[in-house]
């Protein structure tokens, strides 16, 4: 039987990891955050009632074993001038199932039998209204994702506005599973809105299986500038109840001083830097090694195969 193994985030971070992870064999439970208000699935939350499907559909599509150009037409967005501009293709399916169903979690149970993925994925919530609030430094509360990660603030608690009824399939994953992943992506909006829920909390204080963080390449501007990665297993202890983060996978090859510039200049992003002493005194075993790679886009993403390969090779030595 395959090793259990539950991934929390959002965005992109965990789509990149789950198009590696998927050809690996564990068993696959993708929790997904659904409080996105911005670009497509904003307009449909807003129309529809929904929870967000955006980051949902793009982790359907990475986990799908079904042809590339299926893949793209799920990802594929409407330019045009009526009211279909910047919708995605994938988030009108999912939101059509969701009116059909009535639920999110049998909608994403549909789709990911017509696109052939093999592994599951669930919204963390089915909670339509579900919205993530910020407290900054400034004692100001900031209203919404898209509004958090556009403030580039530093904040001081990341919050909901009312507390999410988390779904039981997803207690049940991490009572059963054998690791649990933080992905890579946006600390404040991919993965704190996944364990700041209550029910969610009290699970990990439950298990027994190894809490991994897979540490960003860089920082997020406001959020996180000059975060090391000990930074940021900080802050996620700092959410968490009794349980801590217990190993880090972190990138080890320096970035080009041509590329570290661009990203200075035009994201206001650096490089996360491994502070190897900060780590061995809060007890955190380090994986490192050279996990990134130039996109297409000529931007620095995960080694999807290499990342997941580390991810295995500890899976199996525990």
């Amino acid at each position: 039987m395959y090793k259990k193994v539950v991934v929390f985030g959002g965005g992109t971070g965990i789509s990149y990891l789950l198009r590696g992870l998927k050809d690996f064999p564990v068993d696959i439970t993708a929790v997904i955050t659904v409080s996105d208000n911005g670009r497509s699935t904003g307009k449909l939350r807003e129309e529809f009632h929904t929870p967000a499907v955006g980051d949902i559909r793009k982790v359907i599509t990475n986990l799908s074993q079904i042809d590339e150009p299926i893949k793209k037409m799920m990802s594929y967005r409407f330019n045009t001038s009526s009211d279909l501009d910047g919708h995605a293709v994938g988030n009108l399916i999912l939101t059509a199932m969701l009116d059909i169903t009535g639920s999110l979690k049998d909608s994403i149970s549909n789709l990911s039998k017509i696109l052939d993925v093999r592994h599951t994925v669930l919204p963390i919530s089915e909670d339509s209204d579900l919205t993530l609030m910020g407290l900054d430094t400034e004692g100001d509360v900031i209203e919404g994702e898209e509004q958090i990660t556009k403030s580039n603030k530093k904040f001081e608690k990341i919050f909901y506005k009312d507390e999410p009824k988390v779904l039981p399939e997803v207690i049940n994953a991490i009572n059963e599973a054998d690791l649990i992943i933080f992905s890579m992506g946006s600390l404040f909006t991919s993965i704190l809105p996944n364990i700041i829920c209550n029910q969610v909390k009290e699970a990990l204080d439950k298990s027994n299986a190894p809490i991994m963080y897979l540490c960003n390449i860089v920082t997020q501007p406001g959020e996180t500038d000059n975060f090391t990665v000990g930074d940021h297993i900080k802050l996620l202890n700092r959410y968490l109840n009794k349980r801590n983060v217990d190993v880090v996978i972190a990138n080890n090859k320096k970035v080009s001083e041509e590329m570290a510039k661009r990203y200075e200049s035009e994201e206001q992003k650096d490089p996360v830097l491994i502070d190897r002493k900060v780590l061995k005194e809060i007890g955190i075993e380090l994986i490192e090694d050279d996990i990134i790679i130039i996109d297409e886009d000529n931007t620095l993403k995960h080694d999807s195969l290499k990342l997941s390969s580390l991810i295995f090779s500890y899976l199996m030595r525990k």
